[in-house]
């Protein structure tokens, strides 16, 4: 009889451990489904920003080109009368010249 009460004992601490592994598997397969949500919804995310990052991109090599364009079809002489002045940064500087563009 002895025998038979411990056994009964590992059997109920054996079902205590398995409804708790059972409980623990339900949680991770939540927390999976919901970390591949969001996983998807990241990737997403950065598909978009790669897209709008590549238009930017073309964009910018667009104006670029027309800027270049534009120096090399008609280019611009500033006078004192003109909308914009440039004026040179110091001189003493070693580093290549400075230019600002400042509107009036």
């Amino acid at each position: 009889t002895e025998k038979r009460f411990k056994l009964e004992e590992k059997i109920t601490l054996l079902q205590q451990q398995n409804e708790e592994l059972r409980a623990r598997i339900e949680q991770n397969t939540a927390i999976t489904r919901q970390l591949s949500e969001e996983n998807a919804n990241l990737q997403e995310y950065v598909e978009k920003e790669v897209e709008e990052k590549k238009k930017l991109s073309r964009t910018n090599e667009e104006l670029l080109w027309k800027l270049q364009e534009g120096d090399a079809v008609s280019p611009v002489k500033l006078s004192p009368t003109s909308s914009a002045s440039i004026y040179r940064c110091s001189s003493e500087d070693t580093s290549p010249v400075k230019v600002r563009v400042l509107r009036r």
